[in-house]
């Protein structure tokens, strides 16, 4: 009864996919996808969707949080909220003015920098003397900054959507506008890529500072995931912490900010896609007229640091007054590696949903864990990355039982093959994610833009289907037996841990 119902579950979601396959295959694409790389080294694509008069657009700048210099961790991130702040024209009523009052800033913060470094000597009246001096060059910098400028400006346009994100491989910027706006979003767009302005660049990282104290510091669960990657890791920037270090965070700098943006957001780093109401022919004119006047640098170079084979198993136990969680994760290839639609094969069999081996096992029949579920490719896939496997339990069980009941559903990928069932559901899920992810102009944006940076050619996000057409069962037990391995694993968990009852006060006097 079970099979079949998957059955007519499976055949609802290929009819309803079906005509999508259709409007939305390679061929249909090529003809309506044009790619255009200009002089400077911008690669610009534009994907002709005259379904309604609007466009949506993906910046994908190749550099992320991996790239933070040495002793400069959250930098990238902080660059991105920078970008927001606006350019030369935007968000200043007198940049001029406003440029020597930034340098006046930078000189003012090097000078209380110094002093606040200097451990051994430091002189704490001239140290407070120096943040008064740093504290007025700021407040005389604000005096020509008009706040928010920049998203209001688009948003007084139709943007939607407005918004960036940084993760550890790139960093991204996107929204959507009415396709009458489209130089507008060029000029603007162009404009932040080429001339963007460190202003309130001290307020902004305090504002970073309390995320970090929101999304880690505070956060049992944050803390531990920080720990668990820096523990997995000895060399790659992976191990590092996305958000920054909190003593890194608090000494980055604008100047530093500014020899990030030199470096890494030079027209040859970065893929931008616009999907929507707009023609190929009437929109590149357009494009090149702003994009190509982005200064030309060369493309950095690429990551040497490997990380080097794990042999002894790692683990990390924290012991707190709160939900215990358990983690683990083994390290695996990126995602240029032969295998890696095999590792999505795992991904999807082992733990995509209620379906999943996970799920069914440690929340549905055993009824020991509130959650379950394991991910790839974490904390990033550019460069060799995790297979990570979670669970909650469920009040009266511990994580020593969510670690056993993990390691046996890892041994059963190993020890049997999958079913046909489980390898088909995959690959028709597959299949039907791809084309859901190109339904909308936000999605096949992204979609592009990510293709077209990691392959060099958009192309591959269809090609990758015949990748998963070819998995095989025996391609998942191989892979299986060679990363869920005892000295590959990293683990991390939380145990409750109940106040200390301290002793009631002695009320003194003789008894």
């Amino acid at each position: 009864m079970r099979l079949r119902h998957l059955a007519a579950a499976l055949f609802g979601t290929i009819l309803a996919v079906a005509p999508l396959l259709q409007a939305q295959d390679l061929a249909s694409f090529e003809k309506r996808t044009t790619v255009k790389v200009l002089p400077n080294g911008l690669t610009l694509i534009v994907c002709e969707r005259p379904t309604a008069p609007v466009f949506s657009y993906f910046t994908l700048v190749d550099a992320g949080s991996a790239d933070d210099p040495q002793g400069a961790s959250g930098l990238a991130h902080m660059f991105e909220h920078m970008a927001f702040k606006g350019t030369t024209e935007i968000g200043t009523t007198d940049y001029p003015a406003e440029k020597v009052a930034l340098a006046k800033v930078e000189i003012a913060y090097a000078a209380y920098d110094a002093e606040l470094r200097n451990l051994v000597h430091q002189d704490p009246a001239k140290l407070e003397s120096l943040h008064k001096v740093f504290l007025a060059a700021q407040a005389d910098a604000e005096k020509f900054v008009i706040p928010n400028q920049f998203s209001e400006l688009a948003e007084q346009n139709g943007a939607v959507g407005l918004n960036a994100s940084t993760g550890e491989d790139s960093t991204q910027f996107f929204w959507s506008m009415p396709s009458n706006r489209l130089e507008l979003w060029a000029y603007m767009e162009s404009s932040r890529l080429a001339h963007p302005v460190e202003r309130e660049f001290y307020k902004e990282r305090d504002v970073v500072q309390e995320e970090r104290r929101m999304r880690i510091d505070s956060s049992p669960t944050g803390r531990m995931v920080e720990q668990f990657l820096a523990t997995a890791y000895v060399a790659h920037p992976y191990g590092r912490s996305g958000v920054g270090w909190e003593s890194e965070i608090s000494q980055v700098t604008a100047t530093e900010a500014e020899d990030f943006h030199k470096k890494y957001y030079v027209p040859a780093n970065i893929v931008i896609a616009i999907v929507g109401d707009v023609k190929a022919t009437e929109t590149m004119p357009v494009l090149e007229k702003y994009f190509s006047t982005i200064p030309a640098g060369p493309k950095p170079a690429a990551m040497t640091t490997i990380e080097p084979p794990q042999f002894a198993e790692k683990s990390i136990i924290i012991k707190e007054e709160t939900q215990p969680f358990y983690i683990e994760g083994y390290h695996r290839p990126d995602y240029r590696d032969p295998d890696d639609s095999a590792y999505d094969a795992i991904t999807d069999i082992f733990s995509n949903g209620r379906t999943a081996r996970l799920y069914r096992a440690l929340v549905r029949d055993q009824g020991i864990a509130a959650e379950a579920e394991g991910f790839s490719g974490f904390p990033g896939d550019k460069y060799p990355g995790l297979f990570a496997v979670y669970a909650v339990p469920l009040p009266g069980h511990t994580t020593t039982q969510m670690r056993d009941a993990i390691h046996k559903q890892l041994d059963l990928l190993k020890t049997t093959d999958i079913s046909d069932e489980e390898l088909q559901r995959f690959k028709t899920r597959a299949r039907a994610d791809l084309l859901r992810g190109l339904a909308d102009n936000e999605g096949l944006a992204h979609q592009l833009a990510e293709y077209q940076t990691r392959f060099g050619d958009w192309r591959q996000l269809f090609r990758d289907l015949d990748k998963i057409d070819a998995v095989t069962k025996s391609d998942v037990r191989r892979v299986a037996n060679k990363i869920f391995m005892d000295s590959n694993r990293t683990s991390a968990q939380i145990d409750f841990q109940a106040p200390t009852q301290r002793a009631p006060a002695s009320t003194g006097g003789a008894q």
